[in-house]
């Protein structure tokens, strides 16, 4: 038998299923160490639920999956790492809990770096979503930056139901979480990864979101620990990709589509934000460049939602907290952000919908 690696001992996990998901365990970012020894293999599984129960059955699983799929293995070997405490991300089947039931579309909104304006593109697209009548929530995932309650006008605390799980605030028709409502303005958030981990688990796990069509997550720039926290916690329907037409942000955009496909999360389409400015006169200048974004979204085959201009106004409403498709939903900035909702609408028509059962049906 030739010399196994460590690509090999992945493909054949992949074939091992998170239950009750469509999702594998290594796109889950489960797979924590894998160790090659000759014939034997050693590989480290870590749960983000205390489910033990849950562990054994992925555990098992894990080891039928390198006898069948790798002929020759001596020795299977797989550790399973769970952390101590009560199970609140999973239920003993591993289906999500009741408490997220009835969100019917889970979008991540990201971009590969800062100052693209990602947070100003999630809240413009959940109140054009909301202004369709359609359920829409925004969860702000971006833990040491939260910009959601300040482009949102909101400052409300959210208050607890009977059984403890937050009441998520809501304005202009969205219901909203961050981590912003829970800490003082000027307080900043010092924590690592696994803290980082634990408040994304809670805002998707603990809060009362109710009844949604869409649920649009704003992610925090890069690729660290709340994009793959998310990823682990949620099915997710498919990212949103926000950028800037220069060179540089496309560059660095490239690393955060990559990291949605090695988690087997859909890319929905590309959004080129600053796409131009357009002077008092009429006359247009391409302060960033043009078209970038439209053609990284031809070259990956993926879909191209729209070009949002450069323009005083969507700035002025996400320092107001009244985004330009509210503050101002029939100019050229609004109904920029509102086609693109619409565009986002019509691809996910085509993308299969979980109902509050976690099966999937047709919307």
């Amino acid at each position: 038998m030739a010399e196994l690696t460590q690509e090999q001992v992945l493909t054949a996990l992949r074939t091992v299923r998170y239950p009750g998901y469509s999702r594998d365990i290594v796109s889950f970012g489960l797979i924590k160490e894998v160790q090659i020894e000759g014939s034997a293999v050693g590989v480290l599984i870590e749960l983000t639920t205390p489910n033990r129960e849950l562990g054994e059955k992925i555990a098992d699983s894990a080891r039928l999956a390198l006898r069948d799929q790798l002929p020759g293995l001596t020795d299977a070997h797989v550790q399973l790492r769970v952390p101590v405490g009560q199970p609140a991300t999973a239920t003993p089947s591993g289906n999500p809990p009741a408490s997220v039931s009835g969100v019917k579309r889970w979008i991540a909104v990201a971009s590969g770096k800062g100052g693209v304006g990602k947070s100003t593109c999630a809240v413009n697209l959940a109140c054009a979503l909301a202004q369709t009548g359609a359920r829409v929530g925004l969860l702000d995932a971006d833990i040491y930056g939260p910009s959601i309650p300040l482009m949102m006008g909101q400052n409300e605390r959210p208050t607890l139901t009977e059984d403890e799980r937050l009441v998520p605030p809501v304005a202009h028709g969205v219901r909203l979480m961050s981590i912003g409502f829970l800490i003082g303005e000027d307080q900043p958030v010092i924590w690592r990864g696994p803290m980082i981990q634990k408040t994304i688990q809670q805002f998707v796990h603990q809060v009362a979101w109710g009844e949604l069509d869409y649920l649009l997550i704003d992610l925090p720039p890069g690729t660290g620990d709340a994009q793959l926290s998310l990823c682990q916690t949620v099915p997710l329907d498919g990212g949103v990709i926000v950028s800037t037409p220069q060179a540089a942000s496309i560059g660095v955009v490239r690393k955060g589509m990559a990291m949605f496909e090695k988690v087997n999360v859909p890319l929905l389409g590309l959004i080129e934000n600053m796409s131009g400015f357009v002077t008092a006169d009429g006359s247009r200048v391409d302060i960033f460049g043009h078209g970038g974004a439209r053609d990284e979204a031809r070259r990956k085959g993926i879909p191209f939602l729209g070009e949002v201009p450069l323009h005083p106004a969507i700035r002025e409403g996400g320092d107001a907290g009244k985004p330009v498709v509210v503050a101002s939903p029939e100019s050229d900035a609004g109904q920029a952000f509102r086609k693109i909702a619409a565009a986002l609408e019509e691809i996910l028509r085509s993308h299969p919908v979980r109902n509050p059962a976690g099966n999937p049906t047709s919307k």
